[in-house]
C-alpha cells in the first residue's frame, strides 16, 4: 500500500520542480536585467521600414543587450517580430526583456525636442529643423520650395518663412518632413489668434507683412524693451512724405548683400540692387530678413505710438538706441555713435 503513495509524492515532487524550473526561467527571461546592464540610460533608433532583425542588428553593435537568446525567444512570443515600429525609444538601466519588448512593440516612444532661433536665410532651416530627425532635410528643403506646397497654406516659397515661429516643440524622431510642416502650420495657426489678426489688421499688416517688419526689428535689437518704440518708428516711417515710405533699415542691406559682420553702412552699401534694399526702395521688403521672435512679432502688434523717424544704435554700445524726431537731432545721434567706432577703431 505505501507504493502507490510513493509514486505520488514523486510525481508530486517531480511537477513542483518543473514548475518551480519554469518559474525561474520565466522570471529570468522576463524580468532579469538585460538591456543596459550596468549602464546609463540609452536611446535605440529604429527606422521606417525596419525589420526584427535590424533591431537585433542595433542592440549587438551598440553592445545594449547582453543575452540574445532569450530577448527573441520573448519577442516570437510576444509576436513582436512582426511588429516592429520605427521610433526613439530610451532604454533604461538594466531594463528586462518584457518591459523593453512591451515598450517597442506598443511603440512607445521618447519625443525628441527640436528647437531653432536664431535662423536668417531659408536655406538654414531644414538643417537646424531636421537635425535630430529622422526627416530628410533634402526633402524638407525641397517642400518649403515648392509654390503648390506651400500655396496650400497661403504662403509663397519667400513668404513661407514667416510660418516658422522659433521656439521649442516636441516631434517623435521618426516623423517626416510634411508631417513636420503640417505641425509647424498648425502652431502657426494656433499663435495668429483671432485678436492678433485684428490687431495686424488695424496696422494695415497682413500676419506676414507683420513679420517682415518683425524681422527687422528682430534684427536690429535684442532689447525687447525698445521694440515697440522701434515698432512704432517704422510705422512712422512707412507713412511719412519725409522719408519718402523708405524704411532705409541697415538690416537688410546687411541681408541683401549676405554680409551680416558688417558695422558700419557706407553709400557703397547702399547701392547695392536687391529688393532687400530699403534704401532705394520703398514699404516694406519682400520677405522677412530673420525668424522674428514672438516678443518682436508682438511688439509690431502692439507698436508704441510716438513721433520719431529716426533712431540709431547709442555710442555707449548697450544695445540701445538713441531715437530723433527730427533729422538734424538723428545726425547727432549719428555722429555721436561714428565716433565711438572710431575710437575703438572699428572701420567696417
Amino acid at each position: 500500500m505505501a507504493q502507490p503513495k510513493n509514486w505520488k509524492i514523486g510525481l508530486f515532487l517531480a511537477i513542483a520542480c518543473i514548475f518551480i524550473t519554469v518559474a525561474f526561467y520565466a522570471y529570468q527571461v522576463t524580468q532579469t536585467a538585460n538591456l543596459q546592464v550596468d549602464k546609463e540610460d540609452t536611446f535605440l533608433y529604429i527606422p521606417s521600414g525596419a525589420v526584427y532583425q535590424t533591431v537585433m542588428d542595433s542592440l549587438k553593435q551598440r553592445k545594449i543587450i547582453q543575452d540574445e537568446l532569450s530577448f527573441s525567444f520573448l519577442a516570437k512570443l510576444l509576436k513582436y517580430q512582426e511588429r516592429v515600429k520605427a521610433g526613439r525609444y530610451r532604454i533604461r538601466k538594466n531594463m528586462g526583456n518584457l518591459a523593453a519588448i512591451r515598450m517597442l512593440r506598443a511603440g512607445l516612444q521618447d519625443p525628441v525636442k527640436v528647437t531653432f532661433n536664431n535662423i536668417r536665410l531659408k536655406e538654414e532651416l531644414p538643417g537646424k529643423i531636421c537635425k535630430n530627425l529622422e526627416a530628410d532635410s533634402v526633402a524638407f528643403a525641397a517642400l518649403i520650395s515648392d509654390p503648390e506646397f506651400v500655396g496650400k497654406w497661403g504662403f509663397d516659397t519667400v513668404s513661407i518663412t514667416t510660418m516658422f515661429l522659433p521656439n521649442t516643440y516636441q516631434f517623435y524622431w521618426n516623423t517626416s518632413a510634411e508631417e513636420v510642416l503640417e505641425r509647424l502650420h498648425k502652431e502657426y495657426k494656433k499663435f495668429w489668434t483671432d485678436e492678433r489678426k485684428a490687431k495686424a489688421k488695424a496696422i494695415g499688416f497682413s500676419p506676414v507683412q507683420v513679420t517682415v517688419l518683425a524681422s527687422i526689428i528682430e534684427a536690429e535689437t535684442n532689447k525687447n524693451d525698445e521694440k515697440q518704440r522701434m515698432a512704432g518708428t517704422y510705422i512712422n516711417r512707412l507713412t511719412a512724405e519725409e522719408t519718402n515710405r523708405r524704411l532705409q533699415a541697415d538690416p537688410t542691406l546687411k541681408f541683401a548683400l549676405k554680409d551680416f559682420g558688417i558695422k558700419r553702412i557706407l553709400n557703397v552699401h547702399k547701392d547695392v540692387e536687391s529688393p532687400y534694399n530699403t534704401y532705394k526702395y520703398p514699404g516694406l521688403p519682400p520677405g522677412p530678413i530673420n525668424l522674428p521672435s514672438i516678443p518682436s512679432i508682438d511688439a509690431v502688434l502692439n507698436y508704441e505710438k510716438n513721433n520719431y523717424l529716426y533712431f540709431c544704435a547709442k555710442e555707449d554700445f548697450s544695445g540701445h538706441h538713441n531715437f530723433a524726431v527730427t533729422y538734424k537731432d538723428h545726425l547727432a545721434n549719428a555722429r555721436l555713435y561714428q565716433a565711438a567706432l572710431d575710437k575703438r577703431k572699428i572701420m567696417k
